[in-house]
């Protein structure tokens, strides 16, 4: 019959030897910084995406209205001049 006792909120066999205990525990605690880790580097992922949506929406609004002044410039420029005179002949 094996007895059981929990160390560190592990339930750990009186048969395993502490080098077991550590090996489970640095595992665990590996398992742990992985995961603080992956969190990190997601929200660092996701600021990078708003931030480059918020930039092309602000640069997409500039052009739209750059756009719209050049078309307002040309609609109240006068119209060109159309050159009078004799078409000249092309040599053949």
């Amino acid at each position: 019959m094996r007895h059981l006792r929990v160390h560190n909120r592990v339930l750990v066999s009186s048969q395993k030897s502490t080098k077991d205990m550590e090996r489970a525990q640095a595992a665990f605690h590996k398992k742990e910084i992985q995961a603080r880790e992956g969190a990190t580097a997601m929200a660092e992922y996701k600021a990078a995406g708003n931030a480059e949506r918020a930039k092309t929406e602000r640069l997409r609004a500039l052009r739209v209205a750059r756009e719209a002044a050049d078309r307002e410039a040309a609609a109240a420029a006068p119209p060109k001049p159309v050159a009078k005179g004799k078409a000249k002949k092309r040599p053949t």
